[in-house]
């Protein structure tokens, strides 16, 4: 196990019970198997060095019979800067309750990255970048990332780095399409992309090849 404290933690399912008993010890176990994560604890349990970042903080207001209604939206980031990142949103009266359920549903959503060492004049072999060109949709925005030699950095724009820097990519050429300047849209596409990275399909030693660590 790790470093997080499971003694007050009161498992209500199959999964939890596996993972407090220690009978899971690594949260890929439970993306390989596709199984839901139901319980926070899981998360917190897996990945203890979650790091949070508030992308966004805006008012929104919808009309009521009873009058117009405002409340919080809050995006929230998550990621332990080596291959795991979650983005998740959430709605309250209040700032604070709106960024506790942001950061819960991030945790919720929380992916495996896969990384590698993709562009052409790069052959380090470190996990740095992208393996390969991806894009992501959300809305009118679209977002392709392209893998880059190491030193370059992240070329994108400040709510892309954020969500690449706790995802632990280093390096990262980019294009944008849509309204960018909508931090939602902006974050979504940028996860979409990393998400559809895991979902190529191809050979070890290929993607050995573009520098992914393959077990």
């Amino acid at each position: 196990m790790n470093d997080y404290n499971t003694e007050e933690w009161e498992p209500k399912t199959n999964l939890g019970r596996m993972v407090k008993e220690g009978q899971i010890t690594s949260i890929d176990e439970i993306f390989d198997r596709g199984l839901p994560i139901m319980e926070l604890e899981i998360v917190d349990a897996l990945l203890p060095d979650l790091e949070e970042e508030v992308m966004d903080v805006n008012l929104v207001q919808r009309m009521h019979k009873s009058g117009r209604k405002v409340n919080f939206r809050v995006i929230v980031a998550v990621g332990n800067k080596n291959g795991y990142v979650g983005l998740g949103q959430g709605k309250a009266k209040e700032v604070g309750p709106a960024i506790r359920k942001a950061v819960d549903n991030a945790k919720y959503n929380v992916i495996k990255v896969r990384r590698g060492c993709g562009d052409w004049g790069c052959v380090c072999g470190r996990e740095h970048t992208v393996p390969f060109k991806v894009e992501g949709k959300i809305g009118s925005v679209r977002v392709t990332l392209i893998p880059a030699p190491g030193g370059v950095g992240l070329a994108i724009g400040n709510v892309g780095k954020t969500i690449l820097g706790l995802a632990g990519i280093d390096d990262v050429w980019s294009m944008t399409r849509g309204q960018t300047q909508t931090t939602i849209n902006f974050a979504g596409a940028v996860f979409d992309a990393l998400k559809k990275l895991s979902m190529v399909k191809a050979p070890a030693k290929d993607l050995k090849k573009l520098g992914v660590c393959v077990e």
